[in-house]
């Protein structure tokens, strides 16, 4: 002990050794391991330059500086030896949390060490002892500081072992080439993170972080990993570098991270700063009741000097990360053995402040206390100080690979490079007290995390941070069954999942979403799924859970359809039969009175027409589509012209007795007037459908699939049923024109009435056909076809079938003649009889 180069307590207590404000221990020894620890926690600094001095003294991290000085201790006393001859020494600065006082620091072991305070040599010692130099750097514990002590010795290629930084930005190993860690980075704790919130059920949360590299980096990454989840992020806020110190500015910005916590519906609050940032916001979260559940970084979440901050209780939960605890085996004893019966002045300032110090022992001078060493190690933590460990055994390994030392001897001399020792750490693969550690490409190690929450006893209202569960990379998160969480509501009423048929949507707030019903068409199998679209070929079902084949139309089988092919072939099947029985008796007078010849022209067409309904039940095709209504317009206009020949020649053939003109004499030419009028519809259908031809159309609807002809023409076909309409209505007028003649056989009532049929049939069958979309447009022609065909079938040939099979008394020249006489007598005029 009497090597070292400051006077304390068993090497192993803290004080000036370089200045007033600067705190350092070092002993002595062939190699040379720097620490860096923020054993005070604040400076002074403000934006005006000046002297700093440190404040707020950690016992944990003073405790975790003595793991390094013990871990070193153990590689040189135990037995079988792990470097034979070879003693480590130690030169450790505090760097009080501070960028700049720890680059100073690190200069300070960088640079040759020649002057009388060098620590690597007794004081008592001149020239002729061999000079060393600094081979590895363990620290700092804050990301920031880490990050600049990284960039200086990646100069001198000294490796630096960090047990408490965790940004990922220390990854990037072309900036960082030397850093290596024994703490998981913050790409594993985000993704942990993100575990547990699922874990949990929790579907929102909201990020706070620090604008620094342990803050700003880890709150991007943790942004990143849940975008890769459904989690939502309700707000995230960055908090300045020095938060806690900026007294001027802090209100307002505690205020507005109050207020953004207050109105969010974040399930969990994450904060990523250091512990005296959170603190702040603990505070302030407290004083607001806000009674929220927090998450934890790895940076506060073991915080005794938080978690026993009065009334912590009304700040709500706190779930916490923490790298794996381990106990650092025989440092209690360390700590009991060294501090037992033992005085300080620098620690007693602050270890009478945690009732740390024998009150009841009193030294006969009555000058001090005694210092309490059992209480000392209820403030040591499992986790930074198992790091620490680690950290200088994976040095141990790496020497002991370097220098080839076995139990006896080491077959290399010290004088090496701190590049090649840099070399063999990253090479090292080996297991120390249960905990295998090796480094991957960036210098992370596999190591995993301790999941902690803060229980507070209701009666004692002391907070005690118990372990709930642990996670590792490849098993993921593992917590006890009664904390996972299947509530579908969240506390703020915002929905998680929904039943099958609905989906998640937002409304009014960020991230709280209510449960609503999928559209027509679409459908969630699952719950909260994504309502997606059945597509053209399904259909939703009611509950919107799946999606149902659409039946397609028209089909023969359709109930309708078939009634509708009965109506066709019985319309076909009259049609024959009227044909046989009028040419059975086409010399008789009926027929003649029926227009003769042209009857059977009549015929044929309306037989067409029955038989063109057909194209219009089944599946179309072009040449359906072709044959459906326009032929049937152009047959339908045939049939109606014969009528109207036929009734032409009755007026022409009394227009002795009606003052008729002369030019309706010239109508009295059957054949042309069949064709000029036929010839129109047939003009009007030819240009139309060479331009705009009918083809087939895949007209998907909501709960069906239907197949009809497109509608391009559409104006050719309404003015082809358009004129078939107008020739109806001048029939019509000619047939009640027509009722003044004698008319044994009521032939101008029968096709008044047929004229008359067919012109309400178009009034109201071809507005619905044109207006109706769906499986029974089609049905719609079919039965406006049908209708318009009947018309004419029972109401101007069947009377005249009926009288050719059973009144056949009337069916003779003599009886027609009588009828003209009798009708001419009842107008008073003379009638000439043979």
């Amino acid at each position: 002990m009497s090597l070292l180069c400051l006077f304390i307590t068993l090497a192993s207590v803290f004080h000036p050794c370089c200045g007033k404000d600067r705190l350092r221990a070092c002993s002595p020894g062939d190699i040379i391991i720097g620490g860096l620890f923020p054993i005070h926690i604040k400076t002074n600094r403000t934006t005006t330059p000046g002297p700093i001095s440190c404040s707020d003294f950690s016992i944990q991290t003073f405790l975790n500086s003595q793991v390094m000085i013990y871990a070193i201790r153990e590689l040189n006393q135990r037995t079988p030896r792990v470097l034979p001859n070879i003693t480590i020494g130690y030169d450790i600065y505090d760097t009080c949390g501070d960028v700049s006082l720890a680059i100073r620091a690190t200069l300070q072991l960088l640079q040759s060490q020649t002057d009388h305070q060098n620590c690597s040599r007794p004081a008592n010692t001149h020239a002729s002892f061999r000079e060393t130099q600094l081979k590895a750097v363990i620290g700092d514990s804050s990301s920031e500081v880490s990050v600049a002590v990284a960039r200086i010795t990646a100069l001198s290629s000294v490796a630096q072992i960090s047990y408490a930084s965790t940004s990922e930005r220390l990854s990037n190993k072309m900036k960082f080439p030397t850093f290596l860690r024994t703490i998981s980075s913050d790409e594993n704790q985000a993704k942990a993170i993100a575990d547990l919130v699922m874990k949990l059920n929790w579907t929102a949360v909201a990020i706070v972080g620090s604008d620094d590299a342990y803050g700003r980096y880890s709150s991007e990454r943790l942004e990143k990993t849940f975008k890769d989840t459904e989690i939502c992020i309700d707000f995230i806020n960055i908090l300045p570098s020095y938060f806690s110190q900026n007294k001027s500015e802090t209100h307002k910005w505690l205020t507005d991270l109050v207020s953004s916590i207050n109105t969010s519906v974040a399930e969990a609050i994450i904060i990523f700063t250091k512990s005296s940032n959170v603190k702040l916001v603990i505070e302030a979260a407290i004083k607001g009741r806000l009674n929220r559940t927090w998450i934890a970084s790895d940076s506060w979440s073991t915080s005794k000097d938080i978690s026993s901050m009065q009334d912590i209780e009304l700040a709500g939960k706190v779930f916490g990360f923490i790298s794996k605890k381990n106990d650092v085996p025989g440092f209690k004893n360390y700590v009991i053995s060294n501090f037992k019966n033992t005085t300080n002045a620098f620690l007693d300032h602050y270890l009478t402040r945690i009732n740390c110090s024998h009150e009841s022992k009193i030294r006969p001078e009555g000058s001090k206390q005694w210092l309490d060493p059992s209480c000392l190690t209820k403030h040591i933590d499992r986790d930074y100080s198992y790091n620490t460990y680690l950290a200088v055994r994976v040095i141990g390994e790496g020497l002991r690979r370097l220098l080839k030392c076995d139990n006896q001897q080491c077959e290399r001399t010290p004088n090496f490079t701190a590049l090649e020792l840099l070399m063999e750490i990253k090479k090292v693969n080996f297991t120390v007290n249960n905990t295998h550690i090796h480094f991957d490409s960036k210098g992370d190690p596999s190591l995993g995390y301790d999941i902690v929450y803060w229980s507070t006893n209701i009666s004692t209202r002391k907070t005690h941070i118990e372990t709930i569960g642990a996670y590792f990379s490849k098993d993921g998160v593992k917590i006890p069954e009664g904390l996972e969480s299947n509530v579908n509501v969240s506390v703020y009423n915002c929905s998680k999942k929904c039943d099958p048929g609905q989906q998640l949507q937002e409304q009014g707030k960020r991230c709280c979403k209510i449960c609503v019903q999928c559209a027509e068409g679409d459908f969630s199998p699952k719950d909260g799924e994504e309502c997606k679209s059945c597509g053209e070929e399904k259909y939703s079902s009611p509950q919107k859970d799946t999606c149902l084949d659409k039946p397609v139309y028209p089909i023969w089988l359709d109930p309708f359809n078939i009634i509708l092919c009965c109506f066709q072939s019985l319309g076909i099947i009259v049609t024959v039969v009227f044909i046989i029985v009028f040419t059975i008796y086409r010399n008789t007078p009926v027929v003649k009175a029926v227009g003769g010849n042209l009857c059977f022209l009549e015929l044929f067409s309306l037989l067409a027409c029955f038989c063109l309904t057909f194209n219009l039940n089944g599946r179309p095709t072009k040449a359906s589509c072709t044959l459906g209504l326009p032929v049937f317009g152009i047959a339908f206009c045939l049939c109606i012209s014969c009528i109207l020949v036929n009734l032409l020649q009755i007026v022409v053939g009394f227009s002795f007795s009606l003052n008729t003109g002369t030019w309706i004499k010239k109508l009295n030419k059957p054949v042309a007037v069949v064709s000029i009028l036929s010839g129109i519809q047939f003009a009007l259908f030819v240009p139309g459908f060479y331009y705009f031809p009918l083809t087939p159309q895949k007209l998907p609807l909501a709960e069906i699939i239907v197949y009809q002809c497109n509608t391009d023409s559409i104006v050719f076909i309404g003015l082809m049923l358009g004129y078939n309409t107008l020739l109806a209505l001048i029939g019509f007028l000619l047939a009640i024109k027509g009722k003044e003649l004698p008319d044994l056989y009521n032939n101008a009532l029968s096709v008044a009435v047929s004229m008359l049929l067919h012109l309400l049939i178009c009034i109201i069958f071809i507005p619905i056909y044109m207006n109706l979309i769906g499986k029974y447009k089609r049905a719609t022609a079919i039965v406006t076809m049908l209708a318009s065909s009947y018309s004419i079938v029972c109401f101007h040939l069947a009377p005249k079938f009926y009288i050719m099979l059973f009144r056949q008394e009337i069916n003779n020249e003599r009886a027609i003649t009588e009828n003209i006489r009798m009708h001419y007598v009842q107008r008073g005029l003379a009638v000439v009889t043979s």
